[in-house]
């Protein structure tokens, strides 16, 4: 009988060790920058503001942005501040997105 309590006792514990974890590394994700969400709609059209064909800019990043979560900031380059986004390619081998 006292075994069985402390099993449960024990195992409840881990589960509030376990839940406390998982909390604490979805707060430090978001405060890296990483795991958060952002505006698509608005980081693209930011970024495809200067385009020639702004049609095909916005659905180009708007594809990238939803893989990365993340759009370079200006309307052109900075790809070194979003490595996903700047590896994303087409099958002819160059940049997919913007």
């Amino acid at each position: 009988m006292a075994i069985s309590k402390a099993l449960i006792a024990s195992l409840f514990i881990s589960l509030l060790v376990l839940q406390l974890v998982q909390a604490d590394l979805e707060n430090s994700q978001t405060k890296d920058g990483y795991a958060k969400k952002i505006d698509c709609g608005s980081a693209c059209q930011a970024r495809c503001r200067l385009s020639r064909r702004p049609n095909l800019c916005h659905r180009a990043c708007g594809t990238c942005c939803s893989r990365c979560q993340c759009v370079p900031p200006g309307t052109y380059g900075n790809y070194d501040k979003c490595e996903c986004y700047a590896s994303l390619t087409t099958h002819g081998g160059r940049r997919k997105c913007p």
